[in-house]
């Protein structure tokens, strides 16, 4: 199901989320240019307390922020030519190193996703709202407790 909701219920979306995430969670966030996914990335971090000032990562890759409750790792897959390629900037020891993944442009790693994780899909509609989806891939009983967390019931 997809939602129009605006920018104010997408970052009290991504701060709940933070609260319930667990250890090596991975985020997928898929969407357009300007849809969503940076600042929800930005709020995200922010309900993890992370201190740091969160930037861009599309030259990095990804970038790594230690501050907060557990480690996140931000992740912009923008620039990559081929899903393989994340795995020459240690996306594997990120995955399962106890922390939070955020995955920006994830569907261009689609194939490469863990079995199980979160998929947010950011939709433009206009320029106070969004419409977007979220899903547990693969565990029926966590998107069910997520969803509802959130705020974000079908």
């Amino acid at each position: 199901m997809i939602k129009k909701i605006s920018f104010a219920e997408i970052n009290e979306i991504a701060k709940k989320m933070s609260e319930i995430v667990k250890e090596n969670t991975v985020i997928a966030l898929i969407g357009e240019l300007g849809t969503g996914k940076t600042s929800f990335t930005k709020t995200f971090a922010k309900g993890l307390g992370v201190t740091e000032n969160l930037k861009s990562p599309t030259f990095n890759y990804c970038l790594e922020y230690r501050s907060g409750r557990m480690p996140l790792y931000h992740f912009d897959m923008y620039r990559l030519s081929s899903a393989e390629e994340i795995y020459e900037i240690g996306y594997e020891d990120c995955i399962n190193n106890g922390g939070i993944s955020l995955i920006e442009w994830a569907d261009i790693i689609e194939s490469e996703l863990p079995k199980e994780y979160i998929e947010i899909k950011f939709y433009h509609l206009d320029e106070e709202n969004r419409n977007i989806s979220i899903e547990v891939k693969n565990n029926e009983k966590l998107e069910k407790e997520v969803l509802e967390y959130v705020g974000f019931s079908y």
